[in-house]
């Protein structure tokens, strides 16, 4: 429960917010560094300058298909795991919130699995925690076993760092940062089998192949990231974005059934990807092609059966002149 004195406000500077909380950093609005904690500037070395962005410095490895601090505090309830870019081996955790009305972002981190990696990689001490951190007490516990013993520790806490990371990874494509097609017909079956009221879209670029043909799979990797980060944009949270291979996509729109909402979801994604991309100084034209279906529409949803539907619907959506988006009523056999 948060309480404070009427007309009392609590303003902390960055000496205050240094001592206590060593591993904060204080970000501006648009994502800027403005003030590290001592020891996260150790962690983060010749990087922890003022003013560089936060996804300059970390590498977001939950919530998937985050880039940005806005991202992160948007898929993430506030709750995240990063990794220095620098190449330091330690795996941070933290929470973060927006502080007030001046847009200001702080974020607190700690060491999580890692800690005794980075206590020996970094040479930290007591001074480098807070005073109320239990770390360095349960560091010393630690290091009064035996070797065999700590060795056994570190490895289990390694390769249980290592699975998680495997397993996010395993859900995520690497090219657009969206999930790809194994994790979304795993939410796909869940939604079935839950019942669950969503839209269903299935999108492809149109003139794709042309972009690569003409210049080069490196511009069509420009053009799948730049999709990415529509929709991204475009979505929830709690909505599904899945590259499934090549120029296709996958849509699941949690809790929305309504044909003109879908619609206007699908429209609204078709006019961003329309707008002109450029990459290296070359126009990549591309628009965009969606089929749409209900589960609503099926008093038992069956994930291959409105994915076939909407596979005719994305058919019919090109059939009917390209960059437009079509519905279909899926029904029973």
């Amino acid at each position: 429960m948060h309480a404070e004195l009427p007309g009392h406000r609590l303003d902390l500077d960055t000496r205050t917010l240094a001592h206590f909380m060593p591993m904060h950093l204080l970000l501006d609005s648009d994502g800027r560094a403005l003030s590290f904690g001592p020891t996260l500037a150790r962690v983060l070395q010749d990087d922890a300058i003022p003013g560089a962005l936060f996804e300059d410095l970390f590498e977001v490895r939950s919530p998937g298909g985050a880039v940005t601090v806005q991202e992160v505090l948007a898929r993430g309830g506030n709750r995240f795991r990063l990794l220095p870019r620098n190449g330091v081996r330690a795996g941070l955790r933290g929470l973060g919130m927006r502080l007030g009305d001046e847009g200001k972002i702080l974020l607190n981190l700690s060491f999580g699995n890692d800690l005794i990696a980075a206590v020996r990689e970094l040479a930290l001490t007591d001074a480098d925690f807070a005073a109320t951190d239990l770390a360095m007490e349960l560091l010393y516990l630690a290091e009064a076993n035996s070797a065999v013993t700590r060795e056994l520790r570190g490895l289990n806490l390694r390769l249980e760092g290592a699975r998680m990371a495997a397993e996010e990874e395993a859900m995520t494509d690497p090219l657009t940062g969206l999930r790809n097609r194994r994790a979304v017909d795993l939410v796909l079956e869940r939604m079935c089998a839950a019942r669950a009221s969503f839209g269903l879209l299935q999108m492809d670029l149109d003139f794709f192949k042309a972009v690569n043909d003409t210049l080069g799979h490196a511009a069509g990797d420009f053009v799948l990231g730049a999709v990415g980060q529509i929709l991204r944009e475009q979505l929830r949270a709690e909505d599904c974005a899945a590259r499934i291979g090549g120029d296709e996509f996958l849509v699941i729109v949690v809790g929305r059934s309504d044909p003109k909402t879908l619609q206007g979801i699908a429209e609204r994604i078709i006019a961003r990807i329309c707008q002109p991309m450029e990459f290296e100084g070359q126009p990549c034209q591309v628009s965009a092609s969606i089929g749409i279906v209900r589960s609503t529409d099926l008093a038992d949803p069956q994930a291959a059966q409105l994915l076939a539907t909407a596979d005719r619907a994305l058919y019919s959506a090109k059939h009917a002149g390209r960059g437009r988006a079509v519905l279909l009523v899926s029904r029973g056999e």
